[in-house]
């Protein structure tokens, strides 16, 4: 190249801001914070993405509790619906996430030939897809786990929700957090 230059990078940073040739000082700064095209997409991955991890990891520790028992009716099958986002490819998944979502729930959808979208619709979609990691994960730390300190909890006079907060929930944290 016949020389080096930022002004590729600079494209980028001042895209979509109201004043980019104004001096570089805190108006600036500020104006790049609340108008700059790839700072409004990167708040958008972070709060979508906070979100749907939460939603992903409340729903698959779930799931994985209510699959480790034993005397659930259908678990293979159940299990196999769960975990096959992991499987189909994410084209098909996109796919019909999209149509679903747009029709019955209305939360993602075309409006004048452009997609208009809410956070929710997005958050549930993504935390669709993270569901299965977290099964698979907190289902592995169950299958370790000793059921008959959930007996000893409960003949001691502890209510469900203290055995889950004070005995369940200590021994799994390391796959939750690890599906998380």
């Amino acid at each position: 190249p016949a020389g080096y230059s930022m002004r590729w990078y600079d494209a980028l940073l001042t895209f979509g801001m109201q004043a980019p040739e104004a001096a570089r000082d805190g108006a600036w700064w500020s104006d790049a914070w609340t108008n700059a095209a790839w700072v409004k997409a990167a708040k958008n991955s972070v709060i979508i993405g906070f979100w749907s991890t939460i939603l992903a990891t409340v729903l698959g520790t779930l799931a994985a509790l209510g699959l480790s028992r034993s005397e659930m009716p259908w678990r293979r099958t159940v299990m196999a619906i769960l975990i096959s986002p992991m499987i189909v490819p994410i084209i098909i998944i996109a796919t019909g996430m999209f149509f679903f979502y747009s029709n019955p729930c209305g939360l993602v959808g075309l409006d004048c030939g452009r997609l208009t979208s809410t956070y929710t619709g997005l958050v549930m979609a993504h935390a669709m897809l993270g569901i299965p990691f977290v099964i698979i994960t907190v289902t592995a730390t169950l299958t370790g786990f000793d059921q008959s300190l959930i007996r000893a909890a409960q003949s001691l006079g502890a209510n469900p929700r203290t055995t889950f907060f004070k005995v369940i929930m200590p021994l799994i944290l390391p796959g939750v957090i690890s599906g998380a």
